[in-house]
């Protein structure tokens, strides 16, 4: 007796067609879902997008930088801050 095999009964081959394809459609959906997260939390706010995002002014995001609390990035003369960065420099209040 072999083991680990599938033994397919009364299945046509069109009918194998759509369960295959319904399977590999279902965990392609599973992992562009999981990509599109990690893609999210990877975006970049301009200095504005920042302030707005956090709500703060910008010479409190400049202050900020400075002090290294947050990373800002540059492209040419342009300052952009990632989004996931910006959230894991929230600290939570001790009680």
């Amino acid at each position: 007796m072999i083991k680990n095999s599938i033994l397919l009964s009364e299945l046509t081959p069109e009918q194998l067609k759509e369960l295959v394809g319904s399977s590999v459609k279902s965990q392609l959906n599973d992992f562009k879902k999981s990509l599109g997260n990690l893609h999210s939390n990877d975006e970049l706010f301009s200095r504005e997008e920042a302030c707005k995002f956090l709500k703060i002014d910008l010479s409190t995001l400049w202050h900020w930088t400075q002090k290294g609390k947050v990373t800002a990035y540059a492209i040419s003369s342009r300052r952009y801050y990632k989004r996931c960065e910006l959230l894991e420099a929230l600290k939570p209040l001790k009680k």
